[in-house]
């Protein structure tokens, strides 16, 4: 399948794996490659920028297919030392980055001075149009169903999309919601030319998560998500657990009076203890509401190619058997 996002990536399909703290290692980056599609390296799980560099070089070992890296610009204190991570990835010859969380701008003629292709994550059209007005290259576009942080709007991918297609020049993958060939194909005619997978990729085989965690995610159905820290306006999609419903249980009783200090056990640090340790109810993690569309736990080669001979059944039997009547 052709499409300006496989263009631009220099990929076999349209499918993205988004970048995930303590999921986007060298493994699952290179298996989502090796399949056709375009596997991300989580930039700042590696606590520093040689770290990052050892990351790349691991992934370039186990692939010679494209692959990325996201970086996510934090609000925090302590800022990470970005131009160094940059470096890493120009070092390491990967020409393709994910960016999210504040604006890039800063950052872009590192990138675009190394031939480096952007395509930031959005939760908005005019958060797009602000991405596609400092020169990314594409935007991945967030709806309200997606895991992690879905923005204030609360607008759906069934009208987010349609809209960005509208506004927006340069390309763009739908992400949040997105699981199957029926996800790809149902983008594509929204104005997607392409998806980014999150929740999805975590249950693969390649995935180098505790098994607890894929499981929790095939046991999900779409109601088993919560919306938390919304009063902090910073509106966070994870999986249901004993470590939310407190998380849930505070927010319900300091109302407009709570901090990030309230809640801060259970939402910083916490990767670690879930993805690797397997500890489910140790607090919150990034989770779509997709997790009811996923049955099982493919390698990504397998997932890749159903989603794909899905999409074509749908395009060329399926829909095409309806514009015959």
């Amino acid at each position: 399948m052709k499409t300006r996002i496989t263009e631009l990536f220099g990929i076999q399909y349209p499918i993205i794996q988004g970048g995930m703290h303590f999921v986007g290692f060298a493994e699952l980056a290179a298996a989502v490659s090796n399949a056709g599609g375009l596997g991300i390296i989580t930039g700042l799980t590696q606590q520093t920028p040689e770290k990052l560099a050892k990351e790349i070089a691991k992934c370039r070992e186990m692939t010679d297919k494209p692959f990325g890296v996201n970086l996510t610009f934090l609000p925090t204190f302590a800022k990470p030392p970005y131009p160094e991570y940059i470096q890493a990835i120009i070092e390491g010859g990967v020409k393709a980055v994910e960016t999210a969380g504040r604006n890039p701008q800063e950052y872009m003629p590192l990138l675009k001075e190394a031939g480096i292709k952007v395509i930031h994550k959005c939760t908005s059209v005019r958060h797009s149009l602000k991405a596609e007005a400092i020169g990314c290259d594409a935007v991945s576009v967030d709806g309200f169903e997606c895991g992690g942080h879905p923005g204030e709007d609360d607008v759906p991918n069934f009208i987010l999309l349609p809209r960005a297609a509208e506004e927006l020049k340069v390309p763009f993958v739908a992400s949040g919601g997105m699981a199957d060939g029926r996800s790809l194909v149902a983008a594509l005619a929204l104005g997607a030319e392409g998806m980014n997978m999150g929740t999805r990729f975590m249950a693969t085989k390649e995935a180098p998560i505790h098994e607890n965690v894929k499981q929790a995610i095939v046991a999900a159905s779409e109601l088993d998500t919560r919306l938390i820290m919304r009063s902090l306006r910073n509106t966070e999609r994870v999986l249901d657990n004993a470590g939310v419903e407190e998380i849930l249980r505070i927010e319900r009783e300091k109302g407009a009076a709570l901090q990030i200090s309230d809640i801060h056990g259970k939402v910083a640090g916490i990767y670690p203890k879930v993805m690797i340790e397997g500890d489910m109810d140790s607090g919150a993690w990034s989770c779509g509401m997709v997790a009811g569309l996923i049955r099982d736990v493919p390698t990504c080669k397998e997932l890749i190619d159903r989603i794909m001979a899905e999409a074509d059944m749908l395009i060329n039997k399926r829909l095409a058997g309806f514009a015959k009547n």
